[in-house]
């Protein structure tokens, strides 16, 4: 009897097992087919792909092969590429040095150089290491250790390593001088982004500016900003580029709104000296030349230094928790460039991204023209990625070591492990879901060019992506 019994087990959790794997991809076609005549969406508007996390195995496909645009989806391929690439042991060096010779007054008859490897995190009050202030404080501290008591020559922060600051070709220009649109540097700085605070008069009229949360006196600023109705919430926008000497900013302020608005700023290595050199003129270390930017300087050349101290970024996991938790445009085209020149000293996002293209090429044999990727953060609108290429990347790296890492940096969305993409007629998501008998899957589904509101689609695309919880 005991024989027959678990005999008659087995065959119920075969039985069982058989069903569910048939029934699952029925399932998803049956949401899928309801969520395109909902959503009013032609076959090549969206794009869906389902498979096995363990065995590859496809469990849906459709329209996996066309070229769709991304948004900020495209962060999990450049989140894997990292850790793939750098290694989870990776983090950034940013040195402090002096040329020239202290004398026996503690006169430093030279420069004091920052120079920058990359790092987004720099001044970043995301992390308490990182907070500028702390770090100010600390150069501040280890100049006075060598007995520098003023200093004749500049403040100079060196920002050449990526040939300056730069934003990748594609970005629209009007993201360009807010805080998601900044560009990425050898020296970032407080995530190249300065907050301002706004004092609203009457609806219609112009708003004024009470507080910068940085001292930007030597920009010229043109506030264009009226106040609008309340309610009407946020619909500012700077307007800059990279080295720019002025911010215009245009837009509404709601009268009953309380938020900062962050604009970026056009030549962070340059901000980080003058706050640097600010910090040691309070401290009492005068300060006899200017603040400077290498890549502004005319003819600047490395010139024999002397170490005074080195900074270390947080770790790669750390990055990239953050990269995709909050979706900061910065940290992907600082790792992105960040991998093309330390294997192949490249210095422009182009050159790194079609690195990072012939890579999954070679590890995973995607097809170049599947990753038609113009950056690292999904800000280009131009950007043209498979649903099939991005699922394979997520599939391979829960084989890898540092998955654990790169699945705790996915925020919680729909009570589902996924990041999320959005911009003008752009939905995307790609995580992992484990169902209900623990399957465990990997998704990508893009919608691109959809009409009607951003939250009804969104709700749509959690109703279908709510299939594989089951």
């Amino acid at each position: 009897m005991a024989y027959f019994r678990i005999a008659f087990i087995f065959i119920f959790l075969f039985v069982s097992a058989s069903s569910f794997a048939q029934t699952l991809p029925s399932n998803i076609q049956k949401a899928f087919s309801q969520f395109q005549r909902e959503a009013n969406l032609s076959n090549n508007q969206a794009a869906f792909f389902v498979t096995n996390s363990k065995t590859g195995e496809t469990i849906f496909a459709h329209q996996t092969n066309s070229g769709m645009a991304t948004a900020s989806t495209l962060k999990v391929i450049t989140s894997i590429t990292a850790f793939d690439l750098l290694g989870s042991d990776f983090s950034y060096t940013t040195t402090l040095s002096y040329s020239g010779k202290i004398d026996q007054n503690g006169i430093l008859r030279g420069d004091i150089i920052v120079r920058g490897s990359g790092d987004p995190t720099l001044g970043s009050d995301r992390y308490d290491a990182m907070k500028a202030q702390n770090i100010l404080d600390h150069w501040t501290f280890a100049m006075k250790k060598l007995g520098i008591k003023q200093i004749d020559g500049r403040i100079i922060g060196d920002d050449r390593l990526f040939d300056g600051n730069q934003v990748p070709t594609g970005w629209p220009t009007a993201d360009i001088g807010n805080y998601y649109g900044a560009g990425v540097s050898g020296l970032n700085w407080k995530e190249n982004k300065a907050g301002i605070t706004f004092a609203p008069g009457a609806v219609g009229s112009r708003t004024h500016i009470s507080k910068w949360t940085d001292d930007v006196s030597y920009l010229s600023i043109k506030n264009e900003v009226t106040t609008g109705s309340p309610g009407s919430g946020d619909r500012v926008y700077g307007f800059s580029s990279p080295y720019a000497t002025s911010i215009l900013l245009k837009g509404t302020f709601g009268k009953d709104l309380k938020k900062t608005i962050e604009v970026s700023i056009p030549d962070p290595a340059f901000q980080l000296a003058h706050d640097l050199k600010a910090n040691l003129e309070q401290e009492g270390i005068a300060v006899h030349g200017s603040a400077a930017s290498a890549f502004q300087l005319q003819n600047y050349r490395d010139q024999p230094t002397q170490l005074i101290t080195e900074h270390q970024s947080p770790k790669l996991p750390q990055i990239i928790h953050w990269f995709n938790h909050k979706s900061i445009n910065l940290y992907g085209e600082a790792l992105l460039k960040t991998i093309g020149n330390i294997k192949k000293s490249l210095r422009t996002t182009a050159e790194s991204a079609d690195y990072a293209k012939g890579y999954w090429k070679q590890t995973l044999n995607i097809p170049v023209s599947d990753l038609g990727t113009l950056d690292g953060s999904g800000l280009s609108p131009e950007n043209r990625v498979t649903a099939s290429a991005m699922n394979r990347i997520m599939q391979y790296a829960t084989n890898r070591s540092w998955y654990k890492d790169f699945f705790e940096s996915l925020p919680s969305i729909n009570n589902m492990k996924m990041k999320s993409g959005t911009i003008g007629g752009v939905l995307a998501y790609s995580g992992y879901q484990t169902t209900r008998d623990g399957q465990q899957l990997t998704f990508t589904l893009f919608v691109n060019n959809y009409k009607g509101s951003t939250s009804a689609m969104r709700q749509r695309m959690f109703k279908l992506l709510n299939v594989l919880k089951q």
